[in-house]
């Protein structure tokens, strides 16, 4: 197997160097450490868990088509894993795929570099390592990495960034510079430390001392030398902000005094360009902003990152702040335009923006939303309360999709799909809710869940519709759904039940967004279409990870298609062992 890959990354390299070819392609190396680093937020130093000493960890920057490879090694007492919401492709050694580059024929697919523990690989333990290989192709923008395992990735976490292919400029005006914006959540206390209160007691996690941007929470009461993020502006340019929210448990708004932003991609597919003042974005999202410069007095304006919750439960309620400093202002100038962030359950402020959200739709970049169905989808995601004899109070809070709360196996899903490992998972996930009742309404009173490793099955190349149902056991709550291995079209979305017969005559299958992660609207529903061209086992969860950690999430399990093309390949020699 490693010479299979070392004959397939030579082959490429070859591909990149002919010029008769027109590649223009190339091999990226990154080195991750993963290290203890003691940081001072809030006044108040503790170790982390970090990559390379950063936090935020360090920027992944590649062209659409390159190759990268990541050599991640695990120097903390944790076991790790790293999921790139990068669409991993493998490197095909077979001759036409010297003309991929070219011709955009797309290239047998992997799952073994997608990162999720005990669903696509067994994690890295500590002193060992693991060597991420993954294709960049068909996305170009801003995505994020971070630890699929525990909650470490509350630190360790950073940005993707792809570039346009050499020669291929975006599809709006070319900014002066670019600045990567990384919004997360800080607690004083050790983050593994609170998950485990949290599962022994049964009850919800403390919530985060803090929102930060890049690394940062800005001033706040009781901490004078808290330090900023300070962005450096010239009047006049225009800067791209690749914005990201790497938080844990908490939606985002952001904004800037004083300055409209173009909203022109996000999580890495380009959108119509709209402006809007003020962006919101799920744990997991990202989305590319242009800033335009165009005060003519020197100063400071600030720049914030505030939570949004539509329900009645508790958030860190903090607002991170920082500043856009113009060229030619002194350090220590006292001017400094403020902002008011929205309020926190400004549901009409999240959905002006996620309703202005369009597919760009153009000849270089076509919406090609699936428009006949195979597997039409409903399901309920939501939490219930389940018996516990070693809780406080002999129950504890659960999540689950469909009624059913996933039990994480003890081998990779991947692993014991390729192999034809039984008694690790079943594939009899149902398609629709059990027994179906008003969702929306709070009449329910068993809040009792099933559980088990349940996957649903889908055909490769087969189309997908998935309506994703918020419900009311216990409250209605907004929910950010990720889904691992594809990205979707976004083609409607509501309030209240999902009408199955008068809702999809409003769907737009002419230019919906297209996204990898979505926010569930409290009390309501969002549906969305997908191909099934990537063969393996791929995790769909809430990104918020207090309901991962609770069981809200599945996992598809897409058949090979015909031929070597449309399977899944062999895994790689270094693949970490459960």
């Amino acid at each position: 197997m490693a010479s299979w890959i070392g004959r397939g990354l030579m082959i490429l390299l070859i591909a990149c160097l002919l010029p008769a070819l027109l590649v223009e392609c190339r091999i990226r190396h990154y080195k991750f450490n993963v290290v203890m680093t003691n940081t001072t937020r809030l006044c108040s130093t503790k170790p982390i868990v970090t990559v390379n000493g950063k936090f935020p960890g360090p920027t992944v920057v590649a062209r659409e088509d390159d190759t990268v490879l990541v050599k991640v090694i695990n120097h903390v007492k944790y076991n790790v894993t790293i999921h790139w919401f990068v669409l991993a492709l493998f490197i095909n050694i077979i001759m036409h795929a010297l003309l991929t580059f070219r011709h955009g024929i797309r290239q047998v697919r992997t799952g073994w570099a997608d990162g999720p523990a005990y669903i696509t690989q067994c994690p890295i333990e500590p002193g060992q390592s693991y060597v991420y290989k993954f294709n960049v192709t068909g996305q170009r923008g801003t995505l994020l990495w971070h630890a699929h395992i525990l909650w470490l990735r509350a630190t360790l976490h950073g940005a993707i960034v792809i570039l346009p292919k050499l020669g291929v400029p975006y599809p709006f005006p070319k900014p002066h510079k670019e600045a990567v914006l990384v919004l997360g959540e800080w607690w004083k206390s050790d983050v593994e430390a609170v998950i485990n209160q949290a599962l022994k007691t049964g009850l919800a996690a403390n919530t985060s001392d803090a929102h930060t941007i890049n690394g940062y929470p800005g001033p706040v009461r009781g901490c004078s030398q808290q330090k900023m993020f300070n962005l450096p502006v010239e009047f006049g340019k225009k800067y791209l902000l690749r914005i990201i929210n790497a938080a844990l448990n908490d939606e985002l708004f952001f904004k800037i005094a004083g300055h409209h932003l173009t909203v022109v991609e996000v999580d890495a597919t380009y959108v119509k360009p709209f402006i809007t003042d003020t962006i919101v974005l799920g744990p997991g999202q990202t989305t590319n902003v242009i800033l335009e410069a165009n005060h003519k007095g020197m100063g400071k304006y600030l720049m914030i990152a505030s939570p949004f919750m539509d329900a009645p439960i508790p958030v860190d309620n903090a607002t991170a702040v920082a500043t856009v400093r113009y060229s030619g202002t002194q350090p220590l100038a006292l001017t400094t335009t403020l902002t008011t962030p929205p309020l926190i359950n400004s549901t009409q402020v999240a959905n002006n923006f996620t309703n202005a959200l369009r597919g760009l739709n153009s000849k270089e970049y076509p919406t090609k939303v699936p428009l006949k169905i195979d597997h039409d989808l409903l399901f309920t995601v939501g939490l219930g309360v389940n018996p516990c004899p070693t809780c406080v109070k002999g129950s504890r809070v659960v999540g689950d999709i469909n009624n059913v709360t996933f039990v994480m196996p003890s081998i990779a899903l991947l692993q014991a799909h390729f192999f034809k490992i039984n008694g690790v998972f079943t594939t009899d996930f149902p398609s629709h809710p059990p027994v179906p009742f008003n969702y929306t309404s709070t009449q329910v009173t068993n809040l009792q869940t099933t559980r088990g490793t349940r996957l649903y099955k889908l055909p490769y190349n087969a189309t997908a519709q998935l309506v994703l149902q918020d419900t009311a056991m216990i409250a209605p709550e907004n929910h950010p759904f990720h889904l691992h291995g594809f990205n979707f079209f976004v083609v409607g979305q509501g309030v209240g039940n999902y009408n199955s017969q008068t809702d999809p005559k409003k769907f737009n299958l002419i230019d919906p967004v297209e996204r990898n992660t979505i926010l569930v609207p409290s009390g309501g529903w969002v549906a969305i279409r997908f191909r099934a061209d990537n063969p393996g086992v791929w995790f769909l969860h809430c990104h918020l990870e207090i309901h991962t950690t609770w069981g809200l999430k599945m996992a598809f399990l897409v058949e090979n298609g015909k031929g070597p093309n449309e399977s899944l390949i062999p895994p790689p020699n270094d693949l970490p062992k459960c």
